[in-house]
């Protein structure tokens, strides 16, 4: 496949650097592309300019219809998807969170925009404020779109979802969307692209999408801009950092990786539906997409009485996961997305054993099916317990962003909260309780620390979404840590 770029309403490939992308599972080289050399000031001024000025024309009935119809359009194609996301490791299941996930986001922004907004192209916000005693003078506010660009930079995990997540609110806003792919899933976000491009339904200059390197395209942001950002906190801050982030004040919204939290009520024991739930739930996070999901659960509390059963019970769940090619029906686990993330991942594991021990799975030692173990990138769940979690450190700062979670044990409530929010914020936290006043304390004390909060019990357990699903319905961000966003 060859990768290009859509800019200024064509396909280029203009760059010299060569990029190749491989299979997660074989290793193959299967996109190749090539980044730079693309004119940024000339790309967000075709947004600005032809873009913006054909979006803000609609109504927002009118956008909210577009979105409708793109989303239509994509569910009939998204089998192509499905099979080219094989290659970045996700199984039928793990593409259903991200392809059918992302489609669905738009379905949910079109809803959103025909039932919950005006058909107007501004909106009122708030009442008329009389100023005046004659009642001539009076005063109100208004909300109007943005006069620049939203510039998408989207995470390696979900290509799809990423891209759609971002680019619904923003069309239905008025606003024209430059999209950034991270490299190495490029392949299935530049066929997403090409559907949305070859679709006619978005107006001309709403949507361009940039392979490779963003070059200088920051040096060229105003105040009528804004920037959404997934990935790692490291690069979210050199970002942020930029002189004209600061100097144009421009809009920056975060969403990066976070220790994401699985707590275990003392109401829960072994035994009762919300232990079963609790397991369930922390080896399905580990597991699906191979653990590569920014809302993944990476730290699991349990009351100390219970750890040794909550250790047994998830290593007999996990010892179940069958690894290998994803495209096999019987394939419950494929690879993390390439070779240098499993190398990421396991070195954050040695950081993680100075301060836990590993309790499941043995990355030097385990079946794969239908694929060469020394040419893709697997790795089997792993598990750590970490016995002092008080005194650790690197179990609440590091996070191996794979199939990797690390048990910890407290002594009461108080203590639980503690350990939880010493994540410096995360994107959500999810609570198994039976007890309305466990749930209401842990709710009050970890809830400023979180984007989301999911209760669970043996009464929503039929209709619960689970820890870490998509829900374009409720906000998905976090403070601190999670970015902010």
């Amino acid at each position: 496949m060859k990768l290009e770029s859509y800019i200024n309403g064509q396909w280029a490939a203009p760059g010299r650097d060569s990029i190749e992308v491989r299979s997660a599972v074989s290793g193959d080289v299967i996109a190749e592309g090539t980044s730079g050399g693309l004119d940024m000031r000339g790309i967000l001024g075709y947004a600005r300019n032809v873009g913006g000025k054909n979006l803000r024309r609609l109504t927002f009935h009118q956008r909210a219809d577009m979105l409708k119809k793109l989303a239509q359009y994509l569910t009939e194609r998204k089998d192509q998807l499905y099979k080219l996301s094989f290659q970045t490791g996700a199984t039928r299941t793990d593409n259903f969170i991200d392809v059918d996930g992302g489609i669905g986001t738009l379905f949910v922004y079109a809803g959103k925009g025909r039932r919950e907004l005006p058909n107007s192209t501004f909106l009122l916000d708030g009442a008329v404020e009389p100023m005046g005693k004659g009642g001539t003078f009076a005063g109100q506010h208004i909300i109007t779109s943005l006069h620049g660009v939203a510039v998408h930079i989207n995470a390696f995990n979900f290509p799809c979802w990423g891209m759609l997540e971002k680019l619904a609110p923003a069309l239905l806003a008025g606003v024209p969307v430059v999209s950034k792919p991270a490299t190495v899933t490029s392949y299935v976000a530049h066929a997403l692209a090409r559907m949305i491009v070859e679709s006619g339904i978005l107006p001309e200059g709403a949507f361009q999408f940039i392979v490779g390197s963003t070059g200088d395209l920051f040096d060229h942001l105003t105040c009528q801009d804004v920037v959404s950002f997934t990935g790692s906190a490291d690069t979210s801050e050199k970002l942020q950092r930029h002189p004209v982030i600061a100097k144009e004040a421009v809009r920056f919204v975060a969403e990066r990786d976070s220790l994401n939290a699985a707590i275990l009520a003392p109401d829960s024991a072994p035994g009762t539906p919300e232990f079963d739930l609790f397991i369930k739930e922390v080896a399905k996070e580990m597991t699906v997409k191979a653990g590569q999901k920014c809302t993944a659960i990476r730290r699991v509390f349990a009351p100390s009485a219970n750890v040794e059963a909550v250790i047994a019970a998830l290593r007999e769940r996990l010892d179940k996961v069958v690894i290998g090619n994803p495209e096999l029906e019987t394939v419950r686990m494929g690879p993390v997305v390439g070779l240098d993330q499993r190398r990421d991942v396991l070195a954050h594991v040695k950081a993680l054993r100075t301060e836990a021990q590993l309790v499941a799975g043995d990355p030097d030692n385990f079946d794969v099916q239908g694929a060469d173990v020394t040419r893709g990138a697997f790795l089997p769940p792993l598990l750590l317990h970490c016995a002092d979690p008080t005194r650790a450190t690197k179990v609440h700062s590091i996070e191996a962003f794979g199939p990797v979670s690390t048990v910890m044990g407290y002594s009461d409530l108080e203590e639980a909260i503690a350990l939880t929010n010493r994540g410096g914020g995360s994107l959500v936290a999810s609570v198994y309780t039976h007890d309305p006043k466990v749930a209401s304390d842990l709710v009050f004390g970890v809830s400023s620390f979180h984007g989301r909060l999911v209760i669970i019990d043996r009464d929503c357990a039929k209709e619960q979404t689970g820890h870490g699903s998509p829900m374009p319905q409720m906000v998905h961000g976090g403070p601190g840590r999670a970015g902010g966003g």
